[in-house]
């Protein structure tokens, strides 16, 4: 909830009601990818009207988003969780920014929403606790296993012994196997094991992301002679149907409002009804009280979907779902403002997309320099 001295200022009007001020809200994208340019387009073609001023932020200076937004700004890289904080609260409070939407350093932000609303900031985020478990995959599966949700075989390993163990074990019901990190990495540290000598077909298409039980064993090996820390690491078998990600709008305490099924496969999309897959989504959601932007990725084994992870975050895939004719990134800002998100149909299913490049156009940065230190054209043509 906004601060008594905020209420005022984010007091914006939403669909046909009266008396209420306008002006523009200040959303801050935090940790903002390529993808959020996306969302910003959604926040602003807003069905509601609203005036939006877009802040953006990220570690690296030549991020695209930062300069799709309306203000840009650099964040602290390896910080502390408390000077994260400090930095975002900051942030927040010389800003006077209404809404801050984090998809990264939940693990900082998600206890301070108390701390946030002293700042006149309205937090949109999970419980910490939710936080904390669903950013660590054993703990996920221990917890969601325990809740009936049907998850996937899987042995934690945190060196080379426990690992061949682990991949001699869940070989014998002769799926191939896959390993990754158990913590939040996205898709870094994801590998698909495969022993097979290099053929010169496997050359001839896209690269996978695969290596030798022997390679990864032999780094685990080294690594400990080292001295060097191993991540606690999920041996897995790895399921080669289209990934399934459903998008989640849900209210505070675990209420899925909407769930939006995208099947995953190359450059297409396809947004699925399947009621199994939701019900999964919603049973998590509402175990783990989600609130508001989440995301669970799920994949079809044996004929039945299985869990591979619930994020308590947005999708960078998110805007995917405007296809179905729900603006959800400006339904949950209704929803963390006003406690109704404005959804009143159901989203249209079955479009399928496909996923191709687009290019924008940017202003120069400070001193005409552009994102990533490019030269400008006119440096670039010889005297």
């Amino acid at each position: 909830m906004c601060s008594t001295r905020n209420r005022d200022r984010v007091r914006v009007r939403f669909g046909n009601r009266k008396g209420a001020v306008v002006i523009a809200l200040r959303i801050w994208l935090s940790s903002a990818g390529a993808a959020t340019v996306q969302v910003m387009r959604l926040l602003r073609e807003n069905p509601d009207g609203v005036a939006v001023t877009i802040y953006a932020s990220n570690v690296d200076p030549s991020a695209a988003a930062l300069s799709a937004c309306d203000v840009s700004a650099i964040e602290p890289r390896y910080v502390s969780n408390e000077e994260y904080a400090q930095f975002a609260l900051d942030f927040c409070r010389t800003h006077r920014i209404d809404v801050l939407i984090p998809p990264r350093r939940l693990d900082a932000l998600a206890g301070r929403v108390a701390d946030f609303a002293e700042v006149g900031t309205s937090l949109m985020c999970s419980p910490l606790a939710a936080v904390k478990a669903l950013t660590d995959k054993v703990r996920t599966y221990e917890i969601a296993g325990a809740a009936g949700v049907p998850v996937p075989p899987w042995r934690e390993v945190r060196d080379a012994d426990e690992f061949c163990a682990a991949v001699d074990e869940l070989s014998l019901g002769g799926e191939t196997l896959c390993i990754k990190p158990s913590g939040e990495f996205s898709a870094f540290g994801f590998r698909i094991l495969d022993d097979r000598p290099l053929t010169m077909a496997s050359l001839r298409v896209a690269p996978r992301p695969v290596a030798s039980v022997a390679a990864i064993a032999g780094a685990m090996r080294r690594a400990a002679e080292e001295g060097e820390f191993v991540p606690p690491l999920l041996v897995m078998p790895f399921l080669e149907s289209p990934e399934i990600s459903i998008d989640c709008l849900s209210a505070p305490g675990g209420e899925l409002l909407v769930g939006i099924s995208r099947a995953k496969q190359g450059r297409f999309r396809m947004l699925l009804d399947d009621p199994a897959a939701v019900d999964i989504a919603r049973r998590l959601v509402r175990h783990f009280e989600l609130a508001y932007l989440t995301n669970v990725q799920l994949r079809y084994r044996g004929g039945q979907p299985v869990l591979l992870e619930a994020n308590p975050r947005p999708s960078a895939g998110l805007f995917h779902t405007s296809f179905a004719d729900v603006n959800m990134p400006w339904a949950a800002v209704r929803l963390l403002l006003q406690g109704d998100s404005g959804l009143r149909r159901p989203p249209r299913l079955g479009a399928c997309l496909a996923v191709a490049e687009a290019v924008m156009e940017v202003a120069p940065l400070v001193d005409g320099q552009l994102p990533g230190g490019v030269r400008r054209s006119a440096d670039l043509v010889p005297g």
